[in-house]
């Protein structure tokens, strides 16, 4: 019974097709509230499309996505998002600091709040030095730790990231742990990688992506 009330998200029967191709196919899973999920699998086996599903980004072809509050059905959650590849252009004139803040939009906070939470979520991620360098300006690693910052910063109860470690240097990688420990006691965490050493010492579970679901 206690289960049943901490389910979070659940995956029922979940087929879903690109065109003619068949991606994931008889996908059941749920998930607890506050777990740490870890996601692995061979490129192509429909890892972010599984992502992008949960994130309701993408419709199933068949089955259903239902989410839960404290054993309530929700229409949504609040769920921050790292995804594998940044489609923001890195031309745009935008700073470190704003892209942070995107994360925020829509929230109803107070300026001095708002600012409050910029500064200290740019100084979690390790970048205080670069509040307000244009992106353009940044490395690759840098710009995606303002991204995982922008995930972080609402505090969300469902956190989805997408080979979080990539273009990081490995001593951001070691903060970036800690920063996982940190929010894992309160956010569900759903995590895409290959590396999956570098996070099994985190993970409830692990599970691979090869068009259906298999629990390791």
């Amino acid at each position: 019974m206690q289960l049943q009330q901490n389910k979070q998200i659940e995956l029922s029967h979940i087929d879903l097709r690109y065109d003619s191709r068949l991606v994931l196919s008889g996908i059941d899973m749920s998930i607890n509230a506050n777990e740490f999920i870890l996601i692995t699998g061979p490129n192509g086996g429909g890892k972010t499309t599984l992502l992008r599903l949960i994130l309701g980004l993408l419709p199933p072809s068949a089955g259903k996505l239902s989410y839960f509050r404290a054993g309530t059905p929700v229409a949504s959650l609040n769920i921050g998002y790292l995804p594998q590849k940044s489609r923001i252009d890195a031309h745009f004139p935008i700073t470190v600091s704003e892209v942070i803040g995107m994360g925020l939009l829509g929230a109803k906070l107070s300026r001095e709040e708002r600012t409050r939470m910029i500064k200290t979520m740019v100084g979690k991620v390790g970048l205080s030095d670069y509040t307000d360098t244009p992106i353009g300006d940044l490395s690759g690693g840098q710009l995606q730790r303002a991204l995982f910052g922008r995930a972080l910063i609402t505090n969300p109860e469902v956190l989805v990231l997408d080979e979080p470690t990539s273009y990081i240097d490995k001593d951001f990688e070691i903060r970036m742990i800690e920063l996982l420990q940190e929010v894992a006691h309160d956010t569900t965490i759903l995590l895409v990688s290959h590396d999956i050493a570098t996070f099994t010492p985190l993970a409830d579970r692990i599970f691979r992506v090869q068009n259906t679901l298999t629990e390791l």
